[in-house]
């Protein structure tokens, strides 16, 4: 590590966490906003760091002022491989043709390598309300103190966590309400959503942060799968920052003779009876110039959970992205992110 306070994150993140049980005397706190359950994205992003860590998972708030976390863990000093979600969008949302078409490419869909199985890592702690800020401590083995501030949306069904500070985190975002976390909405409700959906997200890549907000997030572009109905897909015609000829597409990409530079999109349920949901993507000319139909180089592979208010609808996600490079960890590619119509 390359400072002391990127070596204190190293000793903090250790994947497996020690956990010391919580006092049984605690006394009684208001909910956080008045809500239970939390979806929360967060992030270790440093731009000289190569141990960087996403983490991704749900907070539960009890009224004796308890709180317990159930979180996926992915990080750069443990790389995981993509992984398959065994998904594969069906002929009506997709196309078997390597040409220019309107449709996504028919690939089965990839997601962080862990994230179909059970969260890897829980720990349990205490919160505190000071008007709008919410604090919590961790009862692990190294000091680990998070604040937030607590915003309730206009029609109160839904609370948002807006990071202030963290003894591990740089970076974090979190919603919750008081439906359980088994509730979730198809990908029907999905692409139906009323609402109007936008992205912040802050990345790391090659050394690099970008943070980007307020970006419009298409959901009803998005086409629905007539028999894998958990699956929406989306082919962007073309993009003008990505995908180009000095991006990795020296044969095919934007500025080419070919002047390929779409994104084939896949968004898919990982579970049905919790938030899991999942994004990739991935240039065409990258898997053309490879001679490939599906890519199988480093897609973008972002971890979503749905966040879902009071009445059970849903509100969009939090996220995270974990596309670890074969080849060295310059070359990863992090991301803490929300897409949400109450930011």
């Amino acid at each position: 590590m390359r400072t002391a306070a990127a070596v204190l994150s190293f000793v903090l993140a250790l994947p497996t966490l020690l956990v010391l049980p919580v006092s049984a005397a605690v006394a009684a706190a208001p909910l956080p906003g008045g809500k239970t359950t939390f979806v929360v994205s967060q992030g270790h992003l440093q731009a000289a760091s190569r141990q960087n860590w996403v983490r991704l998972g749900t907070y539960r708030f009890a009224a004796n002022g308890t709180v317990s976390a159930a979180q996926y863990l992915w990080w750069q000093r443990y790389p995981k491989a993509r992984q398959r979600t065994g998904t594969v969008p069906d002929a009506s949302c997709t196309t078997k043709s390597g040409g220019v078409s309107s449709r996504p490419r028919a690939c089965e869909v990839l997601t962080a390598g862990g994230y179909t199985a059970g969260p890897n890592e829980t720990r349990t702690g205490t919160y505190t309300l000071a008007g709008d800020v919410l604090t919590i401590r961790w009862k692990i083995a190294q000091t680990w103190t998070e604040q937030w501030y607590v915003r309730t949306s206009p029609d109160r069904k839904l609370a948002r966590l807006d990071l202030k500070r963290s003894t591990l985190a740089t970076h974090g975002y979190g919603y919750g309400s008081n439906a359980s976390p088994a509730t979730r909405r198809a990908m029907s409700s999905v692409r139906a959503f009323p609402g109007s959906l936008r992205q912040d997200l802050t990345s790391w890549a090659s050394g690099t942060l970008v943070n980007s907000g307020n970006q419009p997030f298409g959901h009803s572009s998005f086409r629905a799968c007539a028999s894998a109905t958990s699956c929406l897909t989306y082919l962007q015609p073309s993009s003008r920052g990505a995908c180009q000829k000095s991006g990795g597409c020296p044969k095919y990409g934007g500025g080419t003779k070919a002047n390929v530079s779409s994104i084939q999109y896949y968004l898919t349920t990982i579970s049905k009876s919790d938030r899991r949901d999942t994004l990739w993507h991935w240039c065409t000319c990258l898997a053309m110039e490879r001679g490939e139909f599906c890519y199988t180089g480093n897609s973008h592979v972002k971890p979503l959970m749905q966040i879902i208010d009071d009445s059970g609808a849903f509100r969009g996600w939090v996220g995270v992205e974990a596309s670890f490079s074969t080849g060295s960890r310059a070359t990863d590619m992090l991301a803490v992110l929300r897409i949400s119509d109450f930011r």
